[in-house]
């Protein structure tokens, strides 16, 4: 493993602090820039104007849903993607390196109640060192981290003998599709790093999740006479109670000391619950959604086994699910778990870098939540870090925020660990 020599450090760094203001620009820029899903074109044209600077070689296209719909692994909302481009630019190593693909997501999650920022969702406005937006967070700091990475080194005339391969994909806020399509299209490496919003925490380990949803069903009756139906709301409650107690179950198994300051590590969410038409009748039927959290020691199709074996457990504890079960079903976004070794040597390189330039060591968590890391890892054979500048707190949240600083620290810690994986060509 090569190592950065002072000198290449130091100027990695002072560049950076003198082009601090055009970094910032770059970021406010992609703020502005709604990318929300069907909007994505407009963020991505600034990506590839950005590529093209650099001199890397550009794919930009629209993912075929129909052809990646076929795919075991594709979960969307949609499947028609056009005018929803990838990005993929390519910096062709000298050769006799490593390659490092560097992954971000381009897509950001609706701004929701506007009432509840204090700005415009896509302001980029900059108040006390932190840049304010929706996706500034989750996660376009860590993308302009990324490209800043590049550019530090092309600028300063590094050749790097491993390819950098600079993904700005969509879809991730819905099970990946971007990605999927990616690595699909071909465009893998030895190692990947995605600046997902950890706060400079590193995570070898990301859970996977899925959403799902249950039918519970009830017997309809006058409200007058309710005693003569069967509500399914009352049921639903149990059946809610059910899920809380599988979830505890499962997150008692988890022993990991990665997990150790995260309260819940694969948590079981009901996000949403609608059932009843009429407030003088008993409710005949209960819909409820939510998300699975999958452990990385386990696969989607374990966790699905689970949910379904305990639902039908429920007859053993009401007589009525005996006839009346709770139908599962599993629909929309999921997203794989992935884990790499803590002993890989991109792991090592990483936390080499983060010494070298902060000074200190970094802290090692599992993911709280799924990334496309597990399909980097899992379709397309990709060991996979997660580290980036966002705040994990921030992400999806009214008034999200990074400290622009950060993105800086972080931007440095990847040109580092860049010219220590894949190596420098020397004159």
């Amino acid at each position: 493993m090569e190592t950065v020599n002072e000198t290449l450090k130091n100027q990695v760094h002072q560049w950076l602090k003198e082009n601090k203001e055009e970094g910032t620009k770059l970021l406010q820029s992609l703020v502005q820039a709604d990318s929300t899903q069907g909007n994505e074109a407009n963020a991505q044209g600034i990506v590839i104007d950005t590529l093209n600077e650099l001199g890397l070689k550009v794919d930009v296209w629209d993912p075929d849903g129909k052809s990646l719909s076929k795919h075991p692994n594709f979960a969307s909302s949609r499947d028609d993607f056009t005018g929803s481009p990838n990005v993929v630019g390519v910096q062709k190593g000298t050769g006799g390196g490593r390659s490092l693909i560097f992954n971000g997501h381009i897509d950001v999650v609706p701004a929701g109640d506007r009432n509840q920022w204090d700005d415009d969702p896509f302001s980029g406005k900059v108040v006390d060192g932190k840049m304010y937006g929706r996706g500034v967070t989750d996660m376009k700091g860590g993308n302009v981290s990324m490209l800043l990475a590049i550019k530090v080194l092309h600028s300063l005339g590094v050749k790097l003998k491993g390819d950098v391969i600079f993904q700005s994909v969509i879809e991730e806020e819905s099970g990946g599709t971007g990605t999927l399509a990616a690595v699909l299209k071909g465009y893998k490496a030895d190692a990947a790093i995605i600046p997902e919003p950890t706060n400079l925490k590193i995570f070898p380990k990301q859970q996977g999740s899925m959403w799902f949803r249950v039918h519970i069903k009830g017997r309809s009756a006058h409200g007058g006479t309710r005693y003569e139906g069967v509500s399914a709301i009352e049921k639903s409650l149990s059946v809610v109670e059910h899920i809380q107690q599988l979830e505890q179950q499962r997150n008692e198994r988890i022993t990991d000391p990665l997990y150790d300051k995260i309260p819940i590590p694969i948590p079981i969410n009901i996000g949403k619950i609608e059932g009843g038409d009429w407030p003088s009748s008993v409710a005949d039927l209960v819909k409820l959604e939510g998300r699975m959290g999958v452990s990385p020691e386990e696969t989607i199709e374990n966790a699905k086994a689970e949910m379904e074996d305990w639902l039908e457990k429920l007859k053993h504890i009401d007589p009525w699910f005996e006839e009346h079960p709770p139908q599962l079903e599993w629909f929309g976004a999921r997203w794989l778990p992935g884990s790499i070794d803590q002993e890989h040597e991109l792991m090592q390189t990483l936390v080499s870098s983060y010494r070298g330039v902060l000074n200190e060591d970094p802290i090692v968590e599992a993911s709280p939540w799924g990334t496309d890391g597990g399909l980097l890892t899992e379709v397309g054979n990709i060991p996979s870090l997660v580290f980036g500048p966002g705040v994990t707190e921030m992400a999806h949240f009214p008034n999200e925020y990074i400290h622009i600083d950060r993105v800086f620290e972080v931007a440095e810690i990847m040109a580092c660990t860049l010219v220590e994986w894949c190596g420098v060509q020397v004159e």
